[in-house]
């Protein structure tokens, strides 16, 4: 994701009431941190390869992952915001 486009998903899952941020994990590098009830966190996006995934973090440790979601190269900002909103961190899947 573009960093214009990941300042809109973090507004769209806030306004759903899910804790995100924008996430900065290298140079010219952003992504969408969503906190979770549980204190784990999912990084959204890390890699800037096409599609999105996730990686589920605890205390710092991978806990999971949620595979690249099919055709979410071409997801609109509203369908990624509900697929985030949408995915299952228990599972590590994505429910459209």
């Amino acid at each position: 994701m573009e960093p214009g486009e990941v300042e809109q998903v973090v507004a769209g899952l806030r306004e759903r009431g899910i804790v995100a941020h924008v996430h900065r994990p290298g140079i010219n590098r952003v992504c969408v941190r969503a906190v979770r009830p549980n204190g784990s966190e999912a990084l959204w996006d890390t890699d800037g390869a096409m599609g999105l995934e996730a990686q589920v973090m605890a205390n710092g440790m991978l806990v999971g992952f949620i595979p690249t979601i099919p055709g979410s190269a071409r997801f609109t900002v509203e369908q990624t915001v509900a697929a985030i909103a949408g995915a299952d961190y228990d599972r590590t899947s994505y429910t459209p």
